[in-house]
C-alpha cells in the first residue's frame, strides 16, 4: 500500500539521505538535477505519498481552515462555501467544512473537533453570534472570523446588512400600490430575519402589515405559511408577502399555484438571497440579492491575512467588519401585467 512507504524506504531506493529526500520534497532548489530525477524516480516508482498532517504538525503551520456553515441544506451557503473555498485555493490551503444545521451543540462538538485537527484558522456561521465565545474552546488561539454575521470589534467579520435590505423589500411593495402586505419568516432567534423584518417594518408604516411566523427558513416552511395566507378572509388577505429568504418565498410560490392564487396577480412575492433557483422558479421570484460569494471569499482572505499575522508574517492585523448593502432584483412574481 502507498501509505506504508516511508521517506526511508524512498532514500534506500535512490541511494541518497533522508535529508535528501527531505530536501527534494519541500526545498528542491538546493539538490542537483541528477539526484533530484533519481529521487523522484524512486517517489513514483514506490508510490509514496507524504503525510502532509504529520509535516504541519511539525513545522506548526497547518495548511487547512475550516469553514462551519449554519445550514448546508441553504442553497446561500452553499454559495457562500464557493467563495471561500476560491480564496483558499489561491493562498494554498484546503477547506474542511463542516453544518451545524442550527444546533449550538453541534456547532460546539466541530468547533472542538476542528481546533483538535490544529486548522490554521476557522470560519464560522454561528448559530447565535451573542454567544459565539461560549462554543469556542478556551485557550485555543486559533483565528476565527464571523461569516454572514457581525460580533463586535472581537473578531473580523463579513456581513450584509439585512435592516436595509428588509427597507427595500418594504419601500418597493408600498411603492407598487400595496396596502396589505405580509412577512414570512422565522424563527425570531435568527438575527437576519430580525433584521429584515425590522427594516420592511420601518418601510411599511402606515400600510396594514402583517407576520406570519415560521419554525424554520425551508420551503417546506413556506407552503405552510401559503396554507395560513390562504385560509384568511379575502377582506384581510394581504396582496403581497415579503420572505425572509427565497426558500419560503418558493414555498408560497408552490403553494400559491396549487391552491390557484394567481402570482403576482392575486399575491405579489419578495424573497431575499437571490439564489440560483428564485430566477429559475416558474414565476421568477423577486429577490433581495446578497453577494454570496463575495461574502465567502472575503471572510477567507481576512482570515489568511490574520493567520499570516498571528504566524509573524511581518503584517499588522486589525480587526474589520465588512458589511455589503443587498439590492432588490425585480422579475415576474411582482410585476402585474
Amino acid at each position: 500500500m502507498a501509505a506504508s512507504v516511508s521517506v526511508k524506504d524512498v532514500a534506500a531506493a535512490a541511494g541518497v539521505s533522508v535529508g535528501t529526500v527531505s530536501n527534494v520534497l519541500n526545498r528542491p532548489d538546493r539538490v542537483g538535477a541528477a539526484t533530484r530525477s533519481r529521487v523522484e524516480s524512486a517517489i513514483e516508482r514506490l508510490g509514496f505519498v507524504r503525510n502532509e498532517s504529520a509535516r504541519h504538525l511539525r513545522a506548526g503551520a497547518s495548511r487547512t481552515i475550516g469553514y462551519l456553515v449554519l445550514d448546508a441544506a441553504n442553497p446561500f451557503f452553499t454559495d457562500v462555501a464557493r467563495g471561500v473555498e476560491e480564496a483558499a485555493r489561491d493562498a494554498g490551503l484546503a477547506v474542511f467544512l463542516c453544518n451545524s444545521d442550527n444546533s449550538r451543540q453541534r456547532e460546539h462538538e466541530y468547533l472542538e473537533l476542528l481546533f483538535e485537527q490544529r486548522v490554521r484558522g476557522v470560519l464560522v456561521t454561528p448559530v447565535n453570534p451573542a454567544g459565539v465565545d461560549a462554543s469556542l474552546p478556551p485557550g485555543v488561539g486559533v483565528p476565527v472570523v464571523l461569516v454572514d454575521r457581525t460580533g463586535g470589534e472581537k473578531y473580523c467579520s463579513v456581513s450584509v446588512d439585512d435592516v436595509y435590505g428588509g427597507r427595500l423589500a418594504g419601500q418597493y411593495l408600498r411603492e407598487s400600490g400595496h396596502e396589505r402586505i405580509a412577512f414570512v419568516g422565522g424563527p425570531e432567534s435568527v438575527g437576519q430575519v430580525q433584521d429584515r423584518l425590522a427594516g420592511f417594518q420601518e418601510a411599511v408604516q402606515g400600510a396594514e402589515p402583517s407576520v406570519l411566523p415560521t419554525a424554520a427558513l425551508t420551503v417546506a416552511e413556506g407552503r405552510a405559511a401559503g396554507q395560513r395566507l390562504a385560509g384568511m378572509p379575502a377582506s384581510r388577505r394581504p396582496t403581497a408577502a415579503f420572505c425572509a429568504n427565497d426558500l419560503l418565498a418558493l414555498g408560497l410560490l408552490q403553494e400559491m399555484t396549487r391552491l390557484r392564487i394567481r402570482v403576482p396577480e392575486d399575491l405579489a412575492i419578495v424573497g431575499y438571497d437571490d439564489i440560483e433557483f428564485a430566477a429559475a422558479a416558474a414565476v421568477p421570484l423577486t429577490s433581495v440579492r446578497q453577494p454570496r460569494h463575495q461574502i465567502g471569499r472575503t471572510a477567507a482572505e481576512l482570515l489568511a491575512e490574520e493567520t499570516e499575522a498571528a504566524e509573524g508574517a511581518g503584517r499588522v492585523h486589525r480587526h474589520r467588519q465588512v458589511v455589503y448593502l443587498p439590492e432588490l432584483i425585480v422579475r415576474e412574481s411582482t410585476i402585474r401585467s
